[in-house]
């Protein structure tokens, strides 16, 4: 709820606002403390072609998208595009409003509505587009937006302001507040606007409560732009005013679309994670023409980037882009692993034969083709980049092309782990699987360079910007988990990796560097790189690619400009300092960080169908509460430390260990 009170001419007024998923409106309410003090004047426009119309107490504003919008970054005499007729392109949309005043006159204009002298009004608006899914034309072939804009406005209406707000709030909550943290309090900052907190906190000032903030921020967020029946949250979530908004508001596949779901499971918000695997889908399906035709490959594919129609094959504007991005075929392989996730968290075993599945067998099969024998026979992807960050050959040539780049093997080593653990517990095909094994340990190993580094790429080239904002090839840390403190050597050359890159980077990189620095078990220094990932940045309509990453006063992740992915991947590194799940044992409190001394959280989830509520005091686990979630029994390890135990729990059962119950 938003809420605005002011005060005009002796009169108290008030204005409040919700956005509400299950009756999927926007509801305003204006009150005053006087009878007959409001009046106004409402209309409605659109940066997009539109006209307004009213229709008895309805406000209509009906309109259509470009056909055709060329990015922001690109230099264009022409760059939108409309279409008119019966064959135009464009998706065509409708907003509703329905203005209910108490007391006072209601009149209709040819395209305003004016209220005068009411008590107090409500103010309902719907919104409908022609959208029909990614396979079919919104402009030739959509769905009627007058439609479902007037279903949602007549069942809201038959519902009282309170009705609707308490069915909104009801909604919320029980997404919301399925996660509690609290690291410590700070009365003083707690009590300043927030954009003063956050100067405070960057000079040093006590204030874990704004860590706490900003990750149920990232929750916030992706409740708000993410819920079934939706799209997937973009680069901007579904906060966007341009038409030409930066990076098209598309979804960016080689880490930042990705990134925004790394929350989704592990802080409870599994159900927000289904529209990306409506979209994974759509890819799968689009994705088998593009393996066809541009590989000769079966199963599918998808590249650097895609939209809302599931575009799958590669980018670059016909032959206009670098190849240090446009070359990239590896994002069906990362994101079939999502769904893997999902049933990993929840144990739900329909959902890993009907829908993972299906989509990891295909992502699969075409690696299956796709993949080469270099000279000593090891399978190796060719073209291969590590994106999107370019080398110097020994030569002293820039380049960004080679093969078997150290994020392309890492990704299929997971795929690979992952069909054989998926076929293990549906026993749905042992011929493909025993092929999947065969090529996994066929693959390019990881080799360690000069610098102790984990190798970025075939040869050990030096990256032409050593503080690159991609760590692509520390997938095998996070998000993969192919490298643990049980590959000790590697995981040490992964570690030295990250340390060359630097503590710096835009948000989304800020928040992936808080991840990895959970996984290699140093709290402090995964809590320095939060702090740099809350320093303040300037004006939100900055547009600043190059420069360094942070949040806006509104604590949105600064790219800049504003990316909504450095503020999940900040809500996610958060979790991942408390909780890990991803090496075969449940482990507590990795890479608590001195700066939180004492704490507790509750509602985490780990990997195998786990609820888990943790406190800590002076820097120790103080206790553990831990539910089998499944309708399965499941034999757990749990690890605190150096110390590790395995306990048995039945579906629904909860275990409660307290300070005086170690887990030996």
């Amino acid at each position: 709820m938003t809420t605005v009170r002011y005060q005009q001419n002796g009169t108290s007024f008030t204005r409040e606002i919700f956005s509400s998923y299950p009756d999927q409106i926007i509801a305003l309410r204006f009150t005053a403390d006087r009878p007959g003090s409001i009046t106004f004047s409402l209309s409605a426009d659109s940066p997009l072609h539109s006209s307004a119309r009213t229709e008895g107490r309805l406000l209509i504003l009906e309109g259509r998208a470009p056909a055709h919008v060329d990015p922001n970054y690109l230099q264009s005499d022409n760059p939108i595009i409309y279409e008119e007729g019966p064959e135009a392109e464009g998706m065509t949309f409708e907003l509703r409003t329905r203005v209910v005043p108490q007391g006072g006159r209601l009149r209709a204009e040819a395209s305003s509505i004016a209220v005068e002298e009411a008590d107090s009004v409500l103010i309902l608006i719907s919104a409908g587009t022609s959208f029909n899914g990614p396979h079919r034309s919104p402009g030739r072939d959509g769905r009627d937006p007058s439609a479902a804009a007037q279903r949602a406005l007549d069942a809201a209406g038959s519902r009282s302001w309170e009705e609707l707000y308490e069915r909104h709030v009801t909604d919320h909550r029980r997404l919301f507040r399925t996660v509690a943290l609290d690291l410590g309090r700070s009365p003083e900052a707690e009590a300043m606007p927030t954009d003063r907190r956050l100067v405070r906190f960057s000079q040093d000032e006590y204030d874990p409560g704004l860590v706490a903030l900003l990750f149920q921020y990232g929750r916030y967020l992706l409740i708000g732009s993410s819920r079934p029946g939706s799209q997937p949250a973009n680069l901007q979530g579904i906060w966007n005013e341009s038409v030409r908004p930066p990076w098209s508001s598309n979804w960016t596949l080689n880490i930042n679309a990705t990134m925004n779901y790394w929350p989704a499971e592990v802080t409870n918000l599994a159900e927000t994670h289904e529209p990306f695997f409506d979209l994974i889908e759509a890819l799968a399906r689009n994705g088998r023409e593009t393996a066809r035709v541009n590989y000769g490959a079966g199963g599918w594919v998808a590249h650097h980037n895609s939209d809302i129609w599931g575009q799958t094959a590669p980018v670059g504007n016909f032959g206009g882009g670098d190849p240090v991005w446009a070359n990239w075929q590896m994002s069906g392989a990362w994101l079939a692993l999502h769904l893997w996730e999902h049933y990993a968290f929840g144990g739900d075993e329909s959902f890993l034969r009907h829908r993972a599945w299906p989509v990891m067998r295909g992502a699969a099969e075409f690696f299956l083709d796709h993949l080469i024998e270099d000279e000593q026979g090891r399978l190796v992807t060719v073209p291969s980049t590590s994106p999107e960050i370019g080398f110097v050959t020994p030569d002293g040539q820039r380049a960004s092309v080679s093969m078997a780049a150290t994020m392309d093997m890492a990704i299929l080593r997971e795929l690979f782990d992952r069909i054989v653990d998926a076929d293990t517990v549906l026993d749905a095909d042992e011929g493909f699987t025993q092929r999947v094994k065969d090529t996994r340990y066929r693959l390019y190993p990881y080799r360690i360079g000069d610098r102790g580094q984990l190798q970025e790429w075939y040869r050990d080239y030096r990256e032409l910007d050593p503080r690159h904002r991609h760590v692509s090839h520390l997938f095998p840390i996070y998000p993969g988990s192919d490298l643990t403190p049980e590959t000790p050597d590697l995981f040490e050359a992964a570690r030295r990796s990250l340390e060359l890159r630097g503590d710096d980077g835009t948000g989304w990189a800020l928040g992936w560097k808080v991840n990895l620095w959970a996984r290699f078990l140093d709290g402090d220094r995964a809590y320095l790189i939060a702090r740099n990932a809350l320093r303040p940045v300037g004006r939100i309509d900055e547009i600043d690619y190059g420069g360094r990453g942070g949040v806006y006063p509104n604590l949105l992740g600064a790219h800049p400009p504003y990316q909504i992915d450095g503020n999940f991947g900040f809500t996610s590194g958060i979790a991942e300092m408390l909780l890990q799940s991803h090496a075969g044992e449940i482990r507590l409190l990795p890479a608590l960080p001195s700066a939180w001394p004492d704490g507790a959280v509750s509602g985490l989830r780990a990997r195998g169908g786990f609820t888990v509520d943790l406190d800590w005091a002076d820097g120790a686990l103080f206790s553990l509460e831990l539910t089998n979630t499944t309708s399965r029994s499941a034999t757990p390890r749990i690890r605190y430390g150096d110390r590790a135990e395995r306990f048995t729990l039945e579906p629904g059962e909860t275990i409660r260990l307290s300070a005086t119950l170690e887990i030996n």
